[in-house]
């Protein structure tokens, strides 16, 4: 056997039919994926070995992006999104992204809940802190915790109401877009507002998305609201990369006792619905919201803790999705729209 014909766990895939590459000398193995893996090695070196029919491997596994249809040093722009708000769409989001980054990608984060921006107070920057800007014009991202950001929080205080009509929300969403001077990045991850509406119909026009996340709970409610956000993205040619159950289970820190309290199964039988994948599931936890309130999240509190190895499985996972979507998929540009 050799190491091409290896599958991927998480595409089940073949990784020369997916283009890896691979330079074997004895037991030694290096792999080029299309996904970052930095906290799967061991487990891979194992199932490699196993696959090989060998005791050891000693497995060397870099990461090149693929190509990618973004814009300007942009590869891939993801975005995070819910049918509804209060499924913790943003707490995720900036997860996903900090976890990509100790995965070893380049990453930024958009936050585009133009209303509501959350991601400042996330990532701990400091409130009143501006954006660098350069020719008077391009706002330089504010980098926190490894990861460049933009946000409206970081141009408008946090007593400031958002009164604005469509036109002016998407105008600005637009601004944030073209004229944020952003580093050569792997992935863009966008957290987008909860709903179906102008932010979002402005994404899928204005930006290649590669693909798009979403965050759902296991509430019939929550359920019937992710349908409708898969149904969107979809009428608009962006590919779900797979679903996202948050508040899954709650786990009793005294007792250890397990008790599904908004349901069990609402993010599986989505994926199921619509044929696409479940990422992973999370837990209600407290020191999720509260290290995200804190401005220090559960990934960049504890990125070799228990929530964050989910975290950081659930983004292998869809940058895999991602991975695999753009081997066939057609290279468009910004220009292109």
């Amino acid at each position: 056997m050799k190491v091409e014909q290896f599958r991927d766990p998480y595409l089940g895939i073949p990784w020369g039919e997916l283009g890896a590459r691979v330079l074997t000398t004895g037991n030694q193995v290096r792999v080029t994926l299309g996904y970052p893996a930095r906290g799967r090695v061991k487990a891979l070196a194992t199932e490699l070995a196993a696959f090989l029919g060998v005791a050891q491997i000693d497995l060397d596994v870099q990461f090149m992006a693929p190509a990618g249809r973004g814009f300007g040093n942009v590869k891939h722009v993801v975005a995070v999104a819910s049918g509804k708000g209060g499924v913790g769409k943003s707490t995720t989001a900036v997860n996903l992204a900090l976890a990509l980054d100790v995965e070893g990608a380049k990453v930024g984060i958009l936050d585009a809940d133009i209303y509501g921006p959350s991601q400042g107070m996330m990532l701990g920057v400091a409130q009143g802190r501006r954006p660098e800007l350069k020719d008077e014009k391009f706002f330089v991202p504010i980098k926190a915790h490894g990861i460049q950001s933009i946000s409206m929080s970081y141009l408008v205080t946090e007593s400031t109401p958002m009164v604005w009509r469509g036109p002016m929300v998407s105008g600005a969403l637009q601004q944030l877009l073209s004229q944020t001077l952003w580093d050569e990045l792997d992935y863009l991850i966008v957290d987008m507002p909860p709903g179906t509406g102008d932010i979002q119909l402005t994404l899928s026009q204005k930006v290649p998305v590669s693909g798009v996340v979403i965050v759902t709970t296991p509430q019939d409610i929550a359920l019937l609201d992710a349908r409708k956000g898969v149904e969107m993205f979809r009428k608009v040619d962006i590919p779900v990369l797979g679903v996202v159950e948050n508040m899954s289970v709650y786990h009793c820190p005294s007792c250890g006792h397990k008790s599904h309290l908004f349901g069990s199964g609402g993010g599986k039988k989505v994926a199921e619905e619509f044929d696409v994948v479940l990422l992973g599931e999370l837990p209600l936890a407290i020191e999720i919201r509260e290290q995200a309130d804190g401005g220090t999240p559960s990934v960049a509190a504890d990125p070799e803790g228990e929530v964050a190895a989910t975290y950081r499985d659930i983004a292998r996972h869809l940058a895999a999705r991602l991975w695999a979507l753009e081997a066939d998929a057609p290279q468009i540009t910004m220009d292109d729209n």
